[in-house]
């Protein structure tokens, strides 16, 4: 799959499907909080801690969504 065909399976994913769309902006907020902990000038521990479950968190979410986009694809559907 082609990073344009990737793209496109995702946006359809995110207008038909509710889990991938539920995934998607779980991950977003993951994001925007990581920026939050990012601005700060000195992270408290318990925001390195934060930090830390949050990537884990967000990279799971991420995992996730691929196997749907995998599962999604006309391609792997036919082989």
């Amino acid at each position: 799959m082609t990073a344009e065909d990737h793209d496109a399976l995702a946006r359809e994913l995110l207008e038909s499907d509710s889990e991938f769309r539920r995934l998607h902006e779980d991950h977003q907020e993951c994001e925007r909080r990581l920026e939050e902990l990012n601005a700060k000038s000195l992270l408290s521990q318990e925001d390195e801690i934060e930090e830390k479950k949050l990537k884990i968190h967000k990279l799971a979410l991420k995992d996730r969504m691929e196997l749907l986009l995998r599962a999604h694809d006309p391609v792997r559907a036919t082989a």
